[in-house]
């Protein structure tokens, strides 16, 4: 996917692509994506210059993040860090 290369390549996507998500960590970030189905999260952490750690996806059904998808999230990332 052509974010995740611009990711590699140090780019910031920024809003409304992109936000952090301070929340889950300090360095976590979501992908806001839209298709005619519905409206989808990655939750990504940028690290270094050498990977992006894709640890979540969730298809949104409100329009907060729930709060247990948060929490499976933050745990995902522990996990791979």
């Amino acid at each position: 996917m052509e974010l995740f290369s611009l990711l590699m390549a140090g780019e910031n996507l920024g809003m409304p692509i992109s936000r952090p998500m301070p929340v889950i960590a300090h360095g976590a970030y979501e992908i806001r994506l839209k298709d005619r189905h519905g409206q989808y999260r990655v939750f990504y952490f940028v690290k270094g210059r050498d990977a992006v750690l894709v640890f979540h996806f969730i298809k949104k059904k409100t329009q907060a993040t729930p709060y247990h998808e948060i929490e499976v999230a933050r745990r995902r990332l522990e996990d791979m860090r």
